[in-house]
């Protein structure tokens, strides 16, 4: 009796191992990456790059994505900014739809990011993003296609740049990024040494302000805190389905 147990097991198993397979074939089949470079190029034309935040900002958000077994796990939280004190964290599971491309994360990370956010119950006034956003190679990275979905202001921070790009000026722990002519970023200087976070606009904020806000957020290491709690998040909700 206990063998035949064991052994539906395995046959749901691999049943279950098969149903993604097919899943991620039928995607790859019907997915079509040019395509869905000049989406994200259409989408840039779209992103403000001015600021749009209150004179005061209240509360900033984080967010990150996980993932299980064809399952994506999202995360955001909610912190007030001055004190940086948690006020709110939600997630939501949903099914991975979406390939693993690079430069093409955001349409994987979007849908779980949307679930968490229309979650919550503090809208921050601004969204910290764990990926790119203009300083992307079509300008439309996480941060930016997060942002124009949710019509939110949001900001790209990343621990390496997508880009070759030289510098075209400084302000202090601040280099200003160009690529093709264009300023796309800025390599931040975290307060305890090591290397530098990128921040890039994701939408609705200006660079400099995006930078000002980062720079608040890091406490501890190179990790803003709203998306270090977030990822903290993001990875316990993982564990509780697997």
């Amino acid at each position: 009796m206990k063998n035949d147990w064991k052994g539906l097991q395995i046959l749901k198993a691999r049943r279950k191992r098969r149903t993604q397979i097919k899943k991620k074939t039928c995607m790859a089949s019907s997915f079509s990456v040019k395509k869905a470079h000049e989406a994200q190029l259409q989408l840039s034309r779209k992103a403000v790059l001015e600021d749009t935040l209150p004179r005061k900002i209240r509360f900033v958000g984080g967010i990150d994505v996980a993932y299980s077994e064809g399952k994506s796990v999202g995360a955001a939280v909610v912190l007030d900014y001055e004190s940086l004190e948690l006020a709110e964290a939600v997630t939501a599971v949903c099914e991975t739809r979406f390939p693993y491309v690079p430069t093409l994360l955001s349409f994987r990370e979007v849908p779980p990011a949307v679930l968490c956010v229309r979650r919550l119950r503090l809208q921050p006034d601004v969204l910290l993003v764990d990926g790119h956003g203009l300083a992307h190679p079509y300008r439309c990275g996480f941060a930016t296609h997060l942002g124009l979905v949710l019509d939110m202001a949001t900001v790209g921070v990343a621990k390496s740049s997508l880009l070759k790009t030289d510098v075209a000026a400084t302000r202090g722990d601040v280099a200003f990024l160009e690529c093709g002519g264009e300023v796309i970023g800025a390599a931040v200087a975290v307060k305890h040494g090591g290397r530098p976070v990128y921040v890039s606009v994701g939408h609705m904020v200006s660079l400099e302000k995006a930078v000002e806000i980062v720079k608040h957020c890091i406490v501890v290491g190179r990790v803003p805190k709203p998306i270090g709690e977030a990822h903290r998040v993001a990875a316990e909700a993982k564990k509780k389905i697997q």
